[in-house]
């Protein structure tokens, strides 16, 4: 009976794993299935720019895995039952139930409106494709109206910041506000800092420091100071937050559900389940928490992939580096800044911006593009053989 990998999730790190998988191991032991409730690979870190009206590219999975031997299952994640090693979904055609010997748990995270109030239901958010193009329906139609809309977007951090830009350069007809509960940039160094704050002043945003929204309403954002904001279109960008599907099934999870894992993302509570991505709490080489990051996807899905490798094939488990070296901001399509963090999580400072920067961004999202597109670079002749697979052939042949 062949060896069954179910990967949750076909966002960068999910299909990354996925194909690598299935590039070095043997078919003839492994079966690999990946679920996804969407039928095309979403670039998450383009979202803003889906948002704002730009065509983004989004292969189709059964294309992306066409030839490789994966078994693409369209459908939702409901449920993981670890004890009974299976995963409940549910699609247009009912419900079910898939087995498995190793999981990868890939679902990522979505938006985090912490509670606050009318957020549920007003906001916008840029957390998935669904909602991402909600925002865009709200942007064109306030650009139909012919007159000035304002936009108000909730949240400093880096998917507040591109937000903010990349609606105000696309929709220069809109008047949009850029609420930051602290120091705009604070993260930031000196000189960075600088450079976001002229690239909001030459785009025409208003910053608003030391602020917090309490709640939302339809045509407005209400502050902690009383002060109401005009918004005919909230975007709230403050926080991610994971599924609670791994906490219900009973695996180890932090306060925010992200499953607890150890240096090769396997479980702590369930050693046939990894954890990648957003959904793992890893801790990286300079003993801190890896953050919600494209970065960490990449680097936690290399680790898993050299985990599970080994453990298979009985090869001695390699590790991959857990660090996170860089940040790199969109201010626009013609301006982005690029920055190196030291062990500490601060950022250095020396930092990069301007137009080469902003090509420089484009560059390395192409390529994630890219790999994502060809999951197994090519499929080589020789793959590896499970252990107990290579056992039983050797025992065969002297019998």
């Amino acid at each position: 009976m062949k060896h069954r990998i179910v990967v949750l999730g076909a966002g960068y790190a999910g299909a990354y794993v996925a194909g690598n998988l299935a590039r070095r191991l043997s078919p003839a032991d492994t079966d690999i299935t990946v679920v996804n409730s969407e039928p095309d690979f979403v670039q998450r870190m383009r979202l803003h720019q889906l948002a704002t009206g730009q065509q983004i590219k989004a292969p189709k999975l059964a294309d992306v895995f066409a030839g490789t031997g994966i078994r693409l299952h369209l459908a939702r994640v409901t449920a993981v039952d670890p004890e009974r090693q299976v995963v409940a979904v549910a699609n247009a055609d009912g419900g079910g139930e898939l087995g498995y010997d190793t999981l990868v748990y890939a679902l990522g995270s979505h938006g985090d409106d912490h509670g606050v109030p009318g957020a549920a239901e007003h906001a916008f958010d840029i957390a998935a494709r669904p909602s991402a193009l909600r925002l865009r329906e709200r942007l064109d139609s306030l650009d139909r109206r012919g007159e000035a809309g304002n936009v108000v977007v909730v949240g400093d951090g880096l998917t507040g910041i591109e937000t903010a830009t990349e609606i105000a350069e696309s929709r220069p007809g809109l008047s949009v506000t850029l609420v930051a509960r602290g120091e705009l940039g604070s993260r930031l160094s000196t000189g960075a800092r600088s450079h976001l704050r002229q690239a909001c002043d030459r785009l025409g945003i208003t910053v608003l420091e030391h602020t917090s929204v309490e709640a939302v309403e339809a045509t407005r954002a209400l502050c902690a100071d009383g002060t109401a904001l005009a918004s005919d279109a909230t975007v709230w960008t403050a926080g991610f937050a994971v599924n609670t599907i791994a906490a219900a099934g009973g695996l180890e999870v932090t306060g925010n559900g992200r499953i607890v894992v150890d240096r090769t993302m396997r479980s702590v509570s369930h050693p046939n389940v990894y954890a990648i991505g957003d959904s793992a709490y890893a801790i990286g080489d300079n003993g801190r928490p890896l953050p919600m990051s494209c970065a960490s996807a990449a680097c936690t899905a290399q680790q898993a992939i050299e985990a599970i490798m080994g453990g298979l094939t009985g090869r001695k488990i390699a590790n991959a580096k857990l660090v996170y070296t860089y940040n790199h901001i969109s201010l626009g399509r013609r301006d982005a800044i690029l920055y190196l963090v030291d062990d500490e999580g601060q950022a250095k400072p020396k930092h990069m911006g301007g137009r080469k920067t902003a090509r420089i961004k484009s560059s390395l999202l192409n390529m994630s593009l890219w790999a994502t597109s060809h999951p197994t670079l090519g499929m080589p002749k020789r793959k590896h053989r499970l252990a107990a697979a290579t056992d039983a052939t050797a025992e065969k042949a002297v019998a």
